[in-house]
C-alpha cells in the first residue's frame, strides 16, 4: 500500500474532523474572534508495571509568542503562561481497555490548581491502524476561582508511514480530536481541540512528535478564542 493511499484511507476514517475543523475556520469571518500563538514542548514517561499496571507522568509548559484578532490588531511578544505536571497510574482491565486515575498540579501567575483525573480508554489496532478512543472526567480547584468541571471525550489515530507496524520504528501520523464540555459556576463552555502530528519512533524506548495543537473556544458566547500551539513531544517508554 503507497504512502498516500495510507493517509487517504485515515482521512475517510476521519472526515468529520476535517469537516468540524473547515467549520471552525469559518467562524474567524465572524466578530470578536482573537487568536494566541505559541510553543507547547511536553516530556512524557509512560512506565510498564507488573499485573496490568502503569503509569504515566507527563511536564508540560506553555509560553505564548503572538496574540490579537483576525480584523485588526495584533501583538508579538514572549510570555511565560504556566506549567503542568501531572501523574495518571492505568490499569488494564481487557484486552482493549483500561481504566485509570491522577492528579495534576498547575502554576500559573503565582497561583497553584489541583486538578483530580479520572478516565476510561479504549484501544483498537490493527498492523497498519491504532485508534484510541478516550472519555475523562476532570475536576481543578484552586483558592482564587470556582471549581472547574470538565466532561473529555478524544479520538485519535496513528499510521505508521514507512510501510511498518504500528510498533515498529520509524515515522508515522497521528491525528486527535477532542471535545472538552467545561462547567464552572454558572457558565458553561465548549472547546474543540484538532491536533495533528508528525512523530518519529526512535527505538523501543524513545519517540518524537511535532505539530500544531489548534484548540477553540467561546464560540458559544460568540467570542471566538482560537489558540495555537506548536507542538514539541519527547516520549520515553520504560
Amino acid at each position: 500500500m503507497s504512502l498516500m493511499l495510507k493517509i487517504m484511507t485515515v482521512c475517510n476514517k476521519t472526515y468529520f474532523l476535517f469537516l468540524v475543523f473547515g467549520l471552525l475556520f469559518g467562524s474567524v469571518a465572524r466578530g470578536q474572534s482573537t487568536y494566541q500563538i505559541g510553543v507547547l514542548p511536553s516530556l512524557t514517561v509512560n512506565n510498564k508495571l507488573q499485573k496490568g499496571w502503569s503509569l504515566h507522568s507527563e511536564v508540560d509548559s506553555r509560553q505564548r509568542l503572538k496574540s490579537g484578532d483576525f480584523n485588526s490588531v495584533s501583538k508579538t511578544e514572549y510570555q511565560y503562561i504556566l506549567t503542568d505536571f501531572s501523574l495518571i497510574a492505568a490499569k488494564k482491565i481487557g484486552s482493549t481497555s483500561r481504566i485509570g486515575g491522577g492528579y495534576l498540579v498547575r502554576f500559573r501567575e503565582g497561583v497553584t490548581f489541583h486538578r483530580l483525573i479520572q478516565q476510561y480508554t479504549l484501544i483498537q489496532k490493527t498492523d497498519r491502524f491504532r485508534w484510541a478512543h478516550r472519555f475523562s472526567t476532570d475536576l481543578t480547584l484552586s483558592k482564587l476561582e470556582q471549581p472547574e468541571l470538565r466532561l473529555r471525550y478524544r479520538i485519535g489515530t496513528e499510521i505508521p508511514l514507512n510501510d511498518a507496524s504500528v510498533d515498529a520504528n520509524g515515522v508515522y501520523l497521528k491525528i486527535s480530536n477532542e471535545f472538552l464540555n467545561s462547567w464552572q459556576g454558572e457558565n458553561y463552555d465548549l472547546e474543540i481541540r484538532i491536533v495533528p502530528l508528525l512523530g518519529y519512533k526512535i527505538s523501543n524506548v524513545n519517540k518524537l512528535e511535532v505539530g500544531i495543537d489548534y484548540r477553540l473556544n467561546s464560540f458559544i458566547k460568540g467570542n471566538d478564542r482560537h489558540v495555537f500551539w506548536l507542538s514539541l513531544n519527547w516520549l520515553v517508554e520504560i
